[in-house]
């Protein structure tokens, strides 16, 4: 898809999307909608403490949950000593039980001394109407593995015992298969082995007495990717006395025939590296997302229900840096309207959306941005979205001038200031762009309206007049304060879109396109975002 900084609500004319009749995200059937929360690592990176977090999970209830925002996530090593020394890939510095798993560290979580891991944690967030989530690594940590702990046999209380004898975590880990990003940190272990699986049994039966409810599962997919864990973990779920939403991570290098492997037996999968704030990040978005729209995966059968692409966190708000051991301390790198092409795709893409900002510093700008209800309904309900294939646009510099085709690839060019960008359109005469009639009103005027019947509404009609200021040939341009698509003589082009279908609002707005800035030529759909 050639796309570059498109105006948010230009890319609704680049996905075709219809809405389901289900007005609510209520289900009984886990990950029914793609999921919603916050998580804790574009803000604090790996040192959240407990009160950053309880803070962080007050304010998600108070301004986000009314939105359907409702895990509140806590990211990697929580586990880990914040001390000198240590960092992501430094070893020697977690907290480990006497089985080799992994606990909370106490100087950061006070609560979870004498044994008690995250459950008061996990109760307070619950208490306010929110569901608690942590991040986990793959397999066996390297120093439980160079500690040769005993392995926990869950059905016995004591040490796991096969063939005469007492396994322990070296009889398990693989060191050849490393963390591909944390080589020091974790390593898969052999799910062939009795020890193997009783090891990961102990781990989310564990996580289970805690109150987990989402557990993120990280190292396991994409070029690091374990079909074998993935696989177990998925049955000890299925197995546990509480549901838990699980996501696997990360999906550098992932495609839709590898998730067909594994996107059954989890509710969401990370296919793309970390998506931090810069506009390449977010432009390497569109092609996954096309992909993965095609091969039918968004909202595919899941673990207990159904399962979701998921294209990261939201890097807008107060951040912190990758590594960088600080907590948030400056704001989004992404300008308004990068953020706002992120949300929409998103939205559009039906992603799990989960806020990465500091919630503490929610400002209004941003809160509008992520809880925009329209958008959020796209996100929730829309149904069979793809990528729209007869629309083109990237920006373009100014004052170039346009050339047209003989009857193909017809193409409509804004020229203008630094908000000139392209728009093309393909063929009027293709099969699936022939829906449009077009009707002379007057001798300066054309109707042209969505053919088929849209019940009760009146028929979806837009307007195509001559230009009434001068301007060169082919151009796309507008009035002072108008709302007309101009073309000159000649010109064809042609719309596409699905009328018939549900929108979010339950009333038809007049007005398809933006009124003109006084300072650019410029078409536009209908905003759906607040001027903010």
């Amino acid at each position: 898809m050639r796309i570059h900084l498109l105006s948010s609500l230009f890319l609704f004319s680049l996905f075709l999307f219809s809405f389901s009749s289900s007005p609510h995200r209520v289900s009984s059937q886990p990950a029914s909608f793609p999921p919603r929360g916050w998580n804790s690592y574009d803000s604090f990176d790996w040192i959240l403490s407990e009160v950053d977090y309880l803070q962080s999970a007050e304010m998600i209830s108070q301004r986000l949950q009314p939105y359907g925002y409702e895990y509140a996530v806590v990211d990697y090593l929580w586990y880990r000593k914040n001390v000198p020394g240590a960092y992501p890939d430094s070893l020697g510095f977690d907290v480990i039980d006497e089985w080799g798993r992994l606990i909370p560290d106490p100087d950061r979580w006070p609560s979870s001394e004498d044994g008690k891991g995250f459950t008061e944690v996990a109760q307070k967030v619950q208490s306010v109407g929110l569901k608690f989530g942590i991040h986990v690594m793959r397999g066996l940590s390297r120093q439980a593995y160079d500690a040769n702990t005993p392995i926990l046999d869950t059905t016995t209380g004591s040490a796991y015992e096969e063939s005469g004898r007492q396994w322990r975590a070296k009889d398990i880990g693989i060191t050849e298969r490393a963390c591909g990003w944390m080589p020091h940190g974790f390593m898969s272990v052999n799910t062939k082995l009795g020890a193997g699986r009783a090891f990961l049994r102990s781990l989310y039966e564990q996580y289970a007495e805690w109150g987990v409810d989402f557990v993120k599962h990280d190292c396991v997919f994409g070029n690091d990717l374990d079909v074998d864990e993935i696989t177990f973990v998925s049955e000890v779920l299925q197995k546990l006395n509480r549901p838990i939403l699980y996501s696997v991570s990360p999906g550098v290098i992932p495609t839709p025939v590898m998730a067909k492997d594994i996107s059954g037996l989890v509710n969401m999968y990370r296919v793309t590296g970390d998506d931090w704030d810069t506009w390449g990040d977010v432009a390497a978005h569109f092609d996954v997302s096309r992909d993965f729209a095609a091969a039918n995966k968004i909202g595919a059968k899941g673990l207990l229900g159904r399962s979701w692409p998921d294209l990261d966190m939201l890097p807008i708000g107060w951040l912190t840096n990758a590594g960088s051991n600080r907590g948030p301390h400056r704001l989004s790198n992404l300008n308004l309207d990068e953020q706002k092409t992120q949300m929409t795709l998103w939205a559009m893409a039906r992603s799990p959306i989960m806020f990465g900002g500091d919630v503490r510093r929610l400002d209004e700008t941003t809160s509008s941005l992520i809880t925009n209800p329209f958008i959020l309904e796209i996100n929730s309900f829309s149904t069979n979205n793809m990528e729209f294939p007869y629309v083109t646009g990237t920006k373009v510099s100014t004052n170039k001038t346009t050339n047209h085709s003989q009857r193909t690839g017809r193409s409509l060019k804004e020229v203008g200031t630094s908000h000139t960008q392209f728009v093309g359109f393909t063929s009027c005469n293709h099969p699936k762009v022939n829906s449009w009639s077009v009707k002379a009103l007057d001798q300066d005027v054309d109707q042209i309206c969505w053919k088929e019947s849209m019940g009760s509404h009146e028929p979806l009609c837009l307007y195509k007049r001559k230009p009434l200021l001068p301007s060169d040939d082919g151009r796309l341009t507008c009035n002072q304060g108008g709302f007309h698509l101009f073309a000159s003589d000649g010109m064809e082009f042609c719309l596409d879109a699905s009328p018939r279908k549900k929108r979010a609002s339950k009333e038809f707005t007049s007005g398809s396109f933006f009124r003109c800035r006084s300072d650019a030529s410029q078409v536009s759909l209908h905003s759906q975002f607040p001027d903010i």
